[in-house]
């Protein structure tokens, strides 16, 4: 089968794009060569592997890109109520354009930015028109770092261990490609406004990421911040110095953190929902492979992290994979079997959506019980056999330890709070796949509060939204920079009832006052 693989070297193993994932068969490849030292696991550079055996099937997976579903509308967020009022950094003055009110280049051309959502598993991209705030394009890509580790603190020790920045480098070449892409010139794009958390975010600007390895685990922006060095802890880099193709005196713009592992991309999260100008009270999950968690309104607003893992996200899933085409998204066992599938055509795997829809209906239909075992005793659930879909009991464990850092989150920071859940106004349910998650499903295995529908707001990407709406207006920045200050950062580790309230949320069970009971 003829696979295009993605390279920007002309196959001499220097640009590390052309990474793989053998799936099967790694034995009857060649041995690793200097160019793949840096590579763990069953990570090849399709460039350097060749078949040293005859026979043998090999399979292997690329990494995807340009095809994971970005809502761009229908989101219910209150930013959207109203055009925002235009007030980007870049803008013109006859064929002069100014980044902050000084000349940076001179063209009759037209003046564009890039909003970007750096994601542990996937980094989403928006095109905007800085002169009108139209949005031109938007496209996301599987994150390439994938082979230093599925989560935040492997990627630490991967950039620690070695040296070189590999894991900026494979990045800002991916980002690279996805900007040549779009069908205007890079050099008409004069700003980069980006978010995502601390780890993603201090990779990215090339910074030494091993304090967030650490206790407390902040950022050296946090560390400079708190020591006096430096007035916030947003970062910006000239252009020539980002490693991306964008006009060399443009601006690559990172918004502030929260604290710790909270990062902005929950700074960005809070600009398009509005939360801190909330009477309500409000809470909001960014469901990630680092979810974040905020709670409160204008009055008072606490934040923490959870670190649940990449398996909603497809990660360390057999047969998950993100939201592109040929992934399941919807799952229905009974009265009869219905896959809805995105693209329309045969199934390749399960995407975070379609493994709750999943989840949920084996609970529904009995098949699995509240501990995640399959009652049939056997060790996995075909779904499309002849497609090679499944999933196995490892992978329900997996889901389970993630789901459960989310539920001991979501019940240890709302009693720090003191408040029930019955007191939220509103929950808001963020991330890449949250728009498209079944509420019942969801409820039904314990992932969110057991509410009704309507105090529920599925607000997809809310973080790409901030890093747009930041894109279009400085005083937008300005207003995260003062509200990430006045944000609590809770550590929820350092609670002596996490353990408990990880164990209890591991069950599939829908969201009970039993933790907290019991906690009390």
């Amino acid at each position: 089968m003829d696979v295009r693989i993605p390279t920007s070297c002309s196959g001499k193993g220097n640009c590390r794009e052309c990474l793989v994932e053998i799936a099967q068969g790694g034995e009857l490849l060649s041995d690793r060569t200097p160019e793949e030292a840096h590579l763990q696991g069953d990570f090849r550079l399709s460039c350097r592997a060749t078949i040293e055996v005859g026979s043998g099937a090999i399979r292997c997976q690329t990494l995807q890109r340009g095809a994971i579903q970005i809502e761009e509308h229908g989101v219910s967020l209150p930013c959207l109520d109203e055009a925002p009022q235009l007030g980007p950094a870049v803008t013109r003055d006859g064929d002069q354009v100014l980044l902050d009110g000084e000349e940076i280049d001179r063209s009759t051309g037209p003046i564009h930015g890039l909003a970007v959502d750096l994601g542990t598993t996937t980094v989403a991209m928006r095109l905007v028109d800085l002169e009108s705030g139209r949005v031109m394009a938007s496209q996301s890509f599987e994150n390439p770092q994938r082979f230093g580790g599925s989560d935040v603190l492997a990627r630490v020790k991967f950039d620690t261990d070695h040296k070189g920045r590999l894991l900026r480098r494979t990045l800002a070449g991916y980002m690279s490609r996805a900007i040549e892409s779009f069908e205007v010139s890079p050099g008409s794009i004069y700003e980069v406004v980006l978010v995502g958390n601390p780890v993603m975010r201090d990779l990215f600007f090339g910074l030494d990421v091993y304090p967030l390895g650490q206790m407390p685990y902040r950022s050296v922006t946090e560390h400079e911040f708190h020591e006096g060095q430096r007035a916030g802890t947003h970062l910006a880099k000239r252009g020539k110095q980002s490693l991306l193709p964008i006009h060399p005196d443009g601006r690559v713009y990172a918004l502030p953190l929260v604290g710790s592992h909270v990062g902005s991309d929950t700074a960005a999260c809070l600009l398009a929902t509005g939360l801190a100008r909330e009477e309500r009270m409000v809470a909001m999950m960014d469901i990630g492979t680092n979810t974040e968690l905020v709670i409160g309104n204008r009055h008072k607003l606490q934040a923490a992290s959870c670190p649940a893992g990449p398996a909603f996200e497809g990660g360390q899933i057999q047969c998950g994979m993100p939201a592109l085409e040929g992934a399941i998204e919807r799952v229905l066992l009974e009265p009869e079997q219905r896959l809805g599938v995105i693209g329309g055509g045969p199934p390749s795997g399960l995407c975070g959506s379609g493994l709750i829809d999943l989840l949920g209906e084996l609970l529904r239909t009995k098949r699995i019980n509240s501990c995640g075992r399959l009652t049939d005793d056997s060790d996995r659930f075909w779904l499309d056999a002849e497609n090679d879909v499944y999933l196995t009991e490892e992978d329900i464990s997996q889901l389970a330890q993630a789901k459960a850092a989310n539920v001991a989150g979501l019940h240890l920071l709302h009693q720090n709070y003191e408040i029930d859940f019955s007191d939220l106004d509103v929950f808001y349910l963020a991330g890449g796949f949250a728009r498209h998650i079944d509420l019942d499903h969801a409820r039904r295995i314990g992932l969110i509060p057991d509410l009704p529908d309507e105090r529920i707001v599925q607000v997809g990407n809310a973080a790409l939204e901030g890093a747009t709406l930041a894109l279009l207006s400085v005083s937008a920045r300005e207003e995260i920079d003062q509200l990430v200050r006045r944000i609590e950062h809770v550590e929820l580790e350092t609670f002596p009832e996490f353990f408990h309230c990880f164990t209890e949320g591991a069950q599939f069970v829908p969201f009970q006052n039993r933790i907290t009971e019991a906690i009390i």
